[in-house]
Order: structure tokens, then C-alpha cells, then sequence
């Protein structure tokens, strides 16, 4: 099959940090993003890996560095736990999103990060745009992004049955220290890994020299997997995953300072958890009509605020749990892949508040049960096309504050296909219709008052398109691709205006690639226009939360070349540039320019011919010192109101890996 504007992969032993890659036993037609990177050289012929731990070339050590060379994501702020992605501008909490599987619903706080998770931990990241398969999960509104850790074998060659890697890495903007330990091995039919990370350091400075606001480091992750494997093929995994982040963050965690209001402490302490539990069942000699998936998961996140020795004298704890599963089965028919099954979900959100001073509790919870119906189906009509089509139907119970209840079910559908014009030309498309029914609302504004008998809460639906071309022109490959996502009905409650409260978001764009590979490394670039709505009229970060915020055009280049000394030489560029179409709730007319900027960031990475289990890598970060907010950032088109969370300034972080 043809490759993408990353087709660079094969060159030299050099992947690209992120790719739109594509795979006969996995459909990923053009425009599916796909980060993937086993950890030992050579294990497979299409990808190998460059750095020891982590996806991409750029080390990444948040969300905004996993996606660095991707201009159709987006990720604002600069403190980790308050990051939010947005794909083709829609946020991510409208994506299907799995780590391990294992569903996430982790929507507490609109300050906070949606998925706080750690590079470190990931084996690949697969993200589908705007149109995702019906077994991608149910609520694929805007498409699905799912995170997938490291197992044993991904870290052990063949021969191996016992492993070990320690990282240290230190970044001088902030004094971060971080350290990584994984043990990992393998005896008759079990398998067994354990990686625990710990990293802290003090504030951050922008490129003007000035503290970054609660931007301190103290991460603490870990992973744990069990699996076994007997004779016949039947493995049995469970595993364990935990991050935490408790610092003192800005007082809305997003947001740099707020002008006016109601007085309140510049910052308050957040301690952020999140927990992923997966036991999964699958055969790994499957035959036809027998190839099972069956998982069992648990996933929770749980927000604590503790202000206690604040003026404002109170302790906010908001928890989203989920119980999800899956039982499904693929067949391999004569004429296509077949994979069918039922997923479920239970999923609540509470919030529990008490002000210290007086006593007063305020406990609010909503539930909501999700039983799917899916079938998608893959397969070759001939050796130049691919096609890929499936539908769920989905049966949902709700459960407001007051303890009514509301039912609902619907119908989602999509197919995508590609078909090769000529050797050189690949043209794709596909279209969904997804019906996300009921959402709950965000924990920290739930309200035991609410009166959900006026007004039925709107099933949220969506609908999304993309046209794409790939095209070889010798050594160069070019693609591009246009797309659109509408988004009716996306629940939008607030504390004082209601349950029932709704929006409707749109995103239009298009993106083009070019890329080229040599010997020993290669070179690509991308440009992405985006421009998204709320209701009809241009976005804004506010009543965007959860949904879109503005972000115009994007420009993006990596580059990599080993030398012959083995030395690993690279960079990446990322241009935001000025946009100015975004909305004044004052006078409903155009709001403010967000100004643009553009970041460069360079790496050298070596591993010594006499030590080839260490590895060494050097890295400046913006590179030219740039004072800039990320376009992605809450509040930057409130001028006078809000000051934006800015990004750290010039850093230089080195690191050293011994793997043993």
C-alpha cells in the first residue's frame, strides 16, 4: 500500500515523529495519524526505533511535544496537567479516547487537563480525525485517539527473557529532574513489566525572562502489566496504571491571571490522579472464525483542591469513574474482515464541596449506562482499493442530580475507502455519522439544584467528511486532504443556567504534506487551516470549553540525518500564524488578533559503537527564545481580562539511558 507524507520511516533507521501511516491488518487510510515506536532496533522492518523511551524525535515529555510535527493537532498550555488536545480543532473530550483499550471519562474540571497521561509510559498513539470506526468506541463525535502502553516483548529481542532500562534527564528551564526506571522479563508463558517515573523541578520562565505562574514539575507515573500466555494461544493480560500530579498550580489552572471578579488566590493547590485498570483476554493463534477480544476495565480520575489555609477556606474533590468492557470477535470471511461485538459503560461524575468556615457540604452526582452494538467491516475489493465500512447502535440510561432519569438510544454509521489511481497517485474519502446520545456534564459545575424536568437533555450527534490525495513524485511525496466536522447539540450545562444547555460546534479545514527521504534520514513539512464555529458565529475559548476554541493556520517541519559516525542530528519548526476571526461576546462583532509565533527546537542523540545500551541525547528547546502563548491556550482573545498562560522560554535538556 502507499505511504504517506511520513513515508520517510524506512530511511536509515529513522522514523518520523509522527506519521499518517497505513496497514493492510489495521485500516488507516490517508489522513489516520498513527505515533508508533517499538523500543528495540530492528524488531520491526518498517518502524525502529530512535530514542529508547518515547514515540517521536522530539523525547516528548508532554502532549504538546508528542504531537510537535502534527499542524491538525493542537495542544494548549504549558503545564501539563491543564493540557487539552484538539484534533482538527475540535477538543478532545468529543473523541472516542482509550488507553489500553480501556474507555476514559475523565471530563472533571474545564481547568484542568482532560487526559493527563505520560509520554514515557506510550508504545503507540493512533489518532483517526473526524471519521472512526464503529469499534473505535462509542461517542466518536469528532473521531478517536487511542494511547497504547509498552508490554514486555516490545522491549525484549527475541532472545531476551530478562530487561532493564534506567533514564535521567534534566531540563535547565526549571531545574527538572526526572528519573525512569523499567524492569521487565519474560519466563515460559508469563510475562511481566514494572516502570515507575518520577520527576520534579521548580518554576518555568517564558522567553521574557518571567516566572510562569504555577508551573512547577511533580509527576509521579507508573505502569504495571501481568500477562500469560499458554501453548494454545490464550493470553490473559492485567494491567495497572497510575499518574499523579499534586503541585501548586494557577488558581484556574489554565489561565495565567484573571482581571476583576470576585477576589481569589493568585494559586491553590491541585492534586490530580488518574487510574487505568485493563483485563483483557485475546488469542494470539487465531484462526477464521476465532479471534476474540475481551476486556474488562476500570478508569477513573480525581481532581482534589484543598484550600484549607486560603481565603477562600474550602476542599472541591470531583471524581469521573468508568466501568467498561468489550466482548468481540474478528472473522476472516472470503470477502472482507469482519469484526463484531458489544461494548458497555458505566460511567458517573461526582462532586463533593464543603466550605470549612461554615459547614456546609454540596454533593452533586450524574450516572450514565451505554450498551453498543458494532460491526465494522474491512477489506480489498482489489489489490488497488481498500475499503472499510461498520455501524453500532447504542442504548444509553441516565441519571440526573435529582435523580431523574432519562433513556435514549441511536444509530452511527461510517465508511471510508482509498484507491490507487496510478503507482504514484492514492486518492481517499469517508464519511460518519455518529450519534453520541447523552454526556455527562463536568463535575465541578454539577448542581444538586438543577431541574432537569423542564427539558429533556438533546442527543448530541455528529457528522464528518474528509476528501484526501497522496501522490509520489519521485523521491518526494505530496498529500492533502480537506475535512469538516458538525457537531449538533453538544451538551454545554452550566452551575446557574441549567442541565439542559446546548451547543452547536462546526470545524472546517485543510491540510497539505510534503516529504522526502534519503539514505540516512529524511525531511517533511505540513500546513493545516482550521477554522472552527460555535452557534453559527466564529469561536471563542469560553463557551468553546469542552468543544473548539480559534485556530486559524499552522505550518510545520521536521528533519532528521544520522551522520556516519552514528551521531543522530534534528529539529522541528512549528508557525502558528496571526488570526484574527475570532468573536467579542461584548459587542458580537470580531474580537482580538491572537499573534502569531514560531518555535524551533533542536536535538543530537549518539549511542557509542563500544556502548551501544546507552544512549545520550542533547536538545535545545525554543531554540530562539520566542515569548509566545500556544495557540491552543485558553483566554487569549479576552484582552484586558484574561492573561494567557505563556510557554517556557529557550531550555537545554539532556538525558542518558542505560538499558541493561
Amino acid at each position: 500500500m502507499k505511504t504517506t507524507h511520513a513515508f520517510a520511516c524506512l530511511a536509515a533507521g529513522i522514523i518520523p515523529a509522527a506519521g499518517q501511516a497505513q496497514s493492510n491488518s489495521e485500516e488507516a487510510f490517508l489522513g489516520t495519524i498513527v505515533l508508533e515506536m517499538p523500543s528495540v532496533p530492528g524488531m520491526e522492518e518498517d518502524t525502529i526505533s530512535v530514542s529508547s523511551e518515547g514515540l517521536a524525535l522530539s523525547n516528548p515529555a508532554d502532549l504538546s511535544e508528542l504531537f510537535v510535527a502534527e499542524p491538525t493537532i493542537a495542544v494548549g498550555s504549558s503545564i501539563p496537567m491543564s493540557q487539552k488536545v484538539y484534533v482538527n480543532g475540535i477538543e478532545e473530550n468529543n473523541l472516542a479516547i482509550s488507553i489500553d483499550g480501556a474507555r476514559q471519562n475523565n471530563k472533571v474540571f474545564h481547568h484542568n487537563t482532560t487526559t493527563l497521561i505520560d509520554p514515557a509510559l506510550l508504545k503507540a498513539a493512533r489518532v483517526d480525525p473526524g471519521v472512526a470506526p464503529a469499534d473505535a468506541g462509542p461517542g466518536a463525535l469528532g473521531g478517536a485517539l487511542a494511547y497504547e502502553t509498552k508490554d514486555a516483548s516490545d522491549l525484549l529481542a527475541a532472545d531476551e527473557t530478562f530487561g532493564g532500562r534506567y533514564k535521567f534527564e534534566y531540563d535547565s528551564n526549571g531545574d527538572i529532574f526526572s528519573n525512569s526506571l523499567t524492569l521487565y522479563g519474560r519466563e515460559g508463558g508469563v510475562e511481566y513489566l514494572g516502570f515507575a517515573k518520577v520527576a520534579d523541578g521548580g518554576l518555568r520562565e517564558d522567553g521574557n525572562g518571567d516566572d510562569i505562574i504555577g508551573s512547577g514539575t511533580d509527576l509521579l507515573s507508573g505502569l504495571g502489566k501481568l500477562a500469560y500466555e499458554a501453548q494454545t494461544g490464550d493470553r490473559v493480560e492485567l494491567s495497572y496504571e497510575r499518574v499523579v500530579d499534586d503541585a501548586i498550580r494557577p488558581y484556574r489552572a489554565n489561565i495565567g491571571t484573571i482581571f476583576g471578579g470576585r477576589p481569589l488566590p493568585a494559586e491553590r493547590p491541585y492534586d490530580l490522579e488518574r487510574t487505568n485498570i485493563v483485563l483483557s483476554y485475546s488469542d494470539t493463534t487465531p484462526t477464521a472464525m476465532w479471534n476474540p477480544t475481551a476486556r474488562l476495565a476500570y478508569s477513573g480520575t480525581e481532581l482534589v483542591n484543598d484550600e484549607t489555609d486560603l481565603s477562600t477556606n474550602s476542599v472541591t474533590q470531583g471524581e469521573t469513574v468508568s466501568l467498561n468492557g468489550e466482548l468481540s470477535n474478528r472473522f476472516e470471511l472470503s470477502w472482507a474482515e469482519l469484526n463484531t461485538g458489544l461494548d458497555f459503560y458505566s460511567d458517573e461524575a461526582d462532586l463533593d464541596y464543603l466550605a470549612i468556615a461554615s459547614g456546609a457540604r454540596e454533593t452533586a452526582r450524574e450516572k450514565l449506562n451505554n450498551i453498543g452494538l458494532f460491526a465494522q467491516a474491512r477489506m480489498e475489493p482489489s489489490s488497488n482499493a481498500r475499503l472499510s465500512f461498520g455501524a453500532r447502535a447504542d442504548f444509553q440510561d441516565f441519571e440526573g442530580t435529582d435523580g431523574s432519569s432519562q433513556s435514549e438510544s441511536g444509530l452511527s454509521g461510517n465508511i471510508s475507502g482509498e484507491y490507487d489511481i496510478s503507482n504514484e497517485l492514492t486518492v481517499s474519502a469517508g464519511y460518519s455519522h455518529v450519534w453520541g446520545g447523552l454526556e455527562l456534564a463536568e463535575n465541578y459545575i454539577l448542581n444538586p439544584a438543577w431541574d432537569y424536568s423542564t427539558s429533556d437533555i438533546e442527543e448530541v450527534t455528529a457528522d464528518n467528511l474528509y476528501i484526501a490525495a497522496n501522490y509520489a513524485l519521485g523521491a518526494w511525496i505530496v498529500d492533502g486532504k480537506i475535512f469538516a466536522t458538525n457537531i449538533d447539540n453538544a451538551r454545554a450545562a452550566t452551575w446557574g443556567g441549567g442541565p439542559a444547555l446546548s451547543a452547536d460546534v462546526q470545524s472546517r479545514g485543510f491540510e497539505l504534506g510534503l516529504g522526502t527521504a534519503w539514505e540516512d534520514g529524511f525531511f517533511r513539512a505540513g500546513f493545516a487551516r482550521i477554522d472552527t464555529e460555535i452557534n453559527g458565529r466564529s469561536s471563542d475559548s469560553y463557551v468553546g470549553n469542552y468543544l473548539t476554541m480559534p485556530m486559524g493556520d499552522f505550518l510545520t517541519f521536521q528533519v532528521a540525518h544520522r551522520l556516519n559516525n552514528g551521531v543522530l542530528l534534528g529539529g522541528d519548526v512549528q508557525v502558528a500564524f496571526d488570526f484574527d476571526d475570532t468573536y467579542d461576546s461584548d459587542t458580537g462583532g470580531r474580537g482580538a488578533e491572537l499573534d502569531g509565533y514560531t518555535i524551533a527546537n533542536v536535538f543530537a542523540e549518539y549511542t557509542p559503537k563500544r556502548m551501544d545500551n546507552l544512549t545520550l541525547r542533547a536538545e535545545v528547546n525554543n531554540l530562539f527564545d520566542e515569548q509566545y502563548t500556544s495557540r491552543a491556550t485558553y483566554g487569549q482573545e479576552f484582552v484586558g481580562e484574561v492573561e494567557p498562560l505563556t510557554e517556557p522560554g529557550r531550555s537545554i535538556r539532556v538525558s542518558a539511558e542505560i538499558v541493561f
